[in-house]
């Protein structure tokens, strides 16, 4: 048997790694006023931020469509692999899971799919899908593969520090966040991706002192594995990133770069870190 490992556009994995371990993504769409955009396709994550800088409108995301997903699938069977493992964005923050079980369901004389709802967040889902596609060369299947991802979700975290609430407010995906920050919109935010949706996990006054919190909340965690940086265009990532080296003594971590569907939401300049805690 053969698995091919599937994600969203949503798993914010860099394109050389989707190369390297053969992930193929199904891309969301963006929206600007009344142009459409097909995330991935029609717009890079760079071009999509110097729209962000020069748009006088918000950006908004929309789901892929069942056919997408189906195309998707179609393609891995049609390439010779004989399973699928799908991973996607939470159901609670997206409705790209109900699209892909359509899919899934309308599929299920044609491929082997075993579908998963991450419940999390940009590259908290790349890392599942990375450790997916690994174990596929290893020979494992759709089942034991979908097992172990299973097994890690509640073992992966997502923190951020935003520059502004003002894109997570817009976009309707605050939550409870919304009752931790109120209308404090001078201090920047600490958001968590837990049990689904996006909870507000603390607020500090100033960026530095929002991504020294998150370097700190870090470390507390003692053992961890699959450390990452995400961040939607920050300028001091570089500086950012020697320093979660340092307290970690963590030096192969991944860089990512938050893309449309996540960068729609959390708007520029955010700044986080996903990582599984070990034990």
């Amino acid at each position: 048997m053969s698995v091919k490992v599937v994600v969203d556009s949503g798993a914010d994995i860099p394109s050389e790694l989707v190369t390297k371990h053969g992930i193929e993504i199904v891309p969301l769409k963006i929206r600007f006023g009344d142009r459409e955009y097909v995330d991935t396709k029609d717009l890079t994550t760079d071009q999509f931020w110097e729209l962000c800088e020069t748009s006088k409108e918000l950006p908004q995301t929309a789901a892929p469509s069942s056919g997408d997903f189906e195309t998707t699938f179609l393609k891995a069977k049609a390439d010779g692999f004989t399973e699928v493992v799908c991973i996607t964005l939470s159901s609670d923050l997206s409705a790209t899971f109900q699209a892909a079980t359509l899919a899934a369901n309308n599929l299920q004389n044609e491929i082997k799919i075993e579908l998963i709802d991450s419940r999390l967040a940009t590259f908290a889902i790349g890392s599942l899908a990375i450790a997916s596609s690994i174990e596929a060369v290893k020979g494992s299947d759709a089942e034991q593969i979908s097992a172990l991802v299973r097994s890690r979700i509640p073992f992966v975290h997502a923190f951020g520090a935003l520059d502004t609430l003002e894109n997570l407010r817009k976009g309707g995906r605050i939550g409870k966040a919304a009752a931790l920050f109120g209308s404090l919109l001078s201090f920047k935010p600490i958001i968590d991706v837990r049990n689904g949706i996006i909870e507000g996990e603390s607020k500090q006054r100033t960026r530095g002192k929002a991504l020294n919190y998150l370097i700190e909340k870090t470390v507390s965690y003692g053992a961890i594995t699959d450390l990452a940086i995400i961040h939607a265009n920050a300028p001091d990532v570089e500086s950012f990133a020697e320093q979660l080296k340092t307290a970690t003594g963590i030096q192969d971590l991944i860089v990512a770069k938050i893309g449309p569907v996540i960068g729609t939401h959390a708007g520029p300049r955010t700044m986080g870190v996903t990582f599984r805690t070990l034990g």
